[in-house]
């Protein structure tokens, strides 16, 4: 499956340009309340930074004074000891005198960039804290941070490409302060976020990898900020929920941290469920079926279905039960279908998808999401969007099987880089002298292998965080999930997640634990802004309702 922001994390830095005009008349009410530096450990390639300022946004009819936190917390790898044993005897082994010199201990480290917004005079423990981070893998967190849930965010077309600089930036009345503290974290070697020692990638590129350096990141800012008895969530969109599964597992059963609740949005946990690559696991047709629904409504929305009903919710329900029933089983028969009801399950693709019934026969029922966002619309020389597939742009190669790149990506994307670069720096005072890295080209060398919980060995498979996310909903049947995606969304269709959640392994009891949400938007439910007053609503409410707090 291609991740999430493979566009996005292929970003030149170049891109990154300050617009100091686009934001002269939003100065807001931020001051510098002090600046902390930390010793780094004897040894170490970094130093713990922290740069506080102040600031005030009005989040969901609420009033809210809230103090910044921009800075970075250094982390380990798994196998990293803080205190390597030393030994008096003169008659060292050579293991003994290796660890000694600390060479059996994993030089690597990562330095972890986080904003941190904490509204002001409120009790921590009755204040929840929500941990945030977008996914790739290879991708910082600007994107929720700017166009979700911080307490500023950059303003986007709904369905178009955005002009050129200057942007506009504003307060977010959708913000997420109202109701919780908000921590958004760049994965290692994104945004502000370094990695550096031998074997850097290794130790930290890689699902296990990457959920160990979250998991210890998150330890070590409860302790920083005593933040202990809080009410705790996690937020994670994209590949942030794949990570979300494993997170939430080490930290509820190796660090024994419960956690009141897991926000999914744009869920992918299982990486056979993926629509782009399907054709090179043939046998699995699963992906096909979970992707139609998002075929259909994007049909619907680009006014390319016969016959089209006017409500989209009452034609998905239809295609779901399509796709799970005749579509499945004529999948399954292979290559024993018979004419007659190929030509019949063709027919169907066609009202549902709005393409042609020949390019459906010949494409054996089965059509990938980059065969679709290049086909939809290819009677215009039109490439369908990928995270959005509102949106639409002009095909590089009309001759191309697949579409070659994401309008919506391409759309978007300067606007969050421009803004997010100009805010922290001018607003939050952290970044000056540094280059922010919106992506990283990871996702190509990253080590997909995962050891799920009982496995004694990470089994070579493709990606899947469920039973982690069972484990942890077993071993704490009070973790609320909240699951919530778009209609619109090829990166990871909805279908997908309903049905990864539905096919949990936990008792059936738990699954009341679970609930869904999705809205008329793309990947980046955010993007489209009556979606995100939805999704702000939707999201305070969840957290009011499960952080224990009367």
């Amino acid at each position: 499956m291609k991740p999430v922001h493979y566009v996005i994390a292929a970003l030149s830095v170049a891109a990154a340009a300050i617009l100091v005009s686009a934001f002269a008349n939003d100065s807001g009410n931020t001051t510098i309340a002090g600046t902390e530096k930390t010793a780094a450990a004897a040894g170490g390639y970094f130093t713990p930074e922290e740069v506080k300022s102040t600031g005030a946004v009005t989040a969901g009819g609420v009033h809210v004074d809230y103090e910044a936190h921009a800075g970075t917390i250094v982390v380990h790898p798994r196998d990293w000891d803080d205190v390597p044993p030393k030994t008096d005897s003169g008659d060292k082994s050579d293991k003994e005198k290796a660890r000694d010199d600390g060479d059996d201990n994993p030089t690597a480290e990562a330095s972890m960039f986080y904003v941190a917004y904490f509204r002001k005079n409120t009790s921590a423990k009755e204040r929840p804290v929500t941990f945030l981070y977008n996914g790739g893998p290879g991708s910082s967190t600007i994107w929720l941070h700017m166009g979700a849930f911080g307490p500023k965010r950059v303003v986007t077309p709904s369905d178009t490409h955005l002009p050129a600089a200057p942007y506009e930036f504003v307060n977010n009345a959708w913000s997420l302060l109202d109701v919780s503290d908000l921590v958004f974290i760049d994965a290692p070697g994104t945004g502000f976020s370094r990695i550096a020692g031998k074997d850097k990638e290794k130790n930290f590129y890689g699902v296990d990898p990457d959920a160990h350096a979250f998991a210890e990141f998150i330890v070590q800012f409860l302790s920083k900020y005593g933040r202990w008895n809080s009410p705790k969530y996690l937020f994670g969109e994209s590949y942030g929920t794949t990570r979300s599964g494993a997170l939430v597992n080490l930290l509820e059963n190796d660090r024994n941290v419960d956690f009141n609740g897991v926000i999914m949005l744009s869920q992918c946990l299982s990486y056979d469920l993926g629509a782009d690559i399907p054709q090179f696991n043939p046998g699995v047709d699963l992906p096909y079926q979970l992707a139609l629904p998002t075929y259909a409504a994007t049909a619907w929305y680009h006014h390319k279905l016969p016959n089209a009903p006017k409500d989209l919710r009452l034609l998905l329900n239809e295609v779901e039960n399509f796709a799970m029933s005749d579509y499945a089983l004529a999948l399954m028969a292979g290559s024993r279908l018979s004419t007659a009801r190929r030509d019949a399950i063709a027919e169907k693709l066609h009202n549902y998808t709005g393409l042609p019934v020949a390019y459906i026969k010949k494409a054996d029922l089965r059509i990938n999401a980059g065969e679709f966002e290049k086909t939809l619309q290819d009677d215009t020389d039109t490439t369908t969007g990928r995270l959005d597939t509102r949106f639409s742009g002009p095909s590089l190669d009309p001759l191309s099987k697949e579409a070659d790149y994401d309008p919506q990506s391409a759309a978007v994307s300067s606007a969050y880089v421009s803004a997010f670069n100009n805010y922290v720096r001018k607003q939050l005072k952290f970044g000056e002298g540094k280059t922010h890295k919106p992506g990283i080209d990871t996702w190509r060398t990253w080590d997909y292998l995962h050891q799920s919980p009982g496995a004694s060995f990470p089994v070579p498979i493709a990606t899947n965080t469920m039973p982690d996310l069972a484990s942890a909903m077993i071993q704490n049947p009070n973790l609320k999930i909240l699951l919530t995606g778009g209609y619109f969304d090829l990166a990871t269709p909805y279908y997908e997640g309903v049905y990864e959640m539905r096919h949990l392994a936990i008792p059936a009891r738990l699954q009341s634990n679970i609930e869904y949400s999705y809205y008329p938007s793309g990947h980046m439910i955010y993007a489209h802004e009556e979606s995100l007053k939805t999704l702000h609503d939707t999201v305070a409410s969840f957290i009011k309702r499960t952080d224990n707090v009367d």
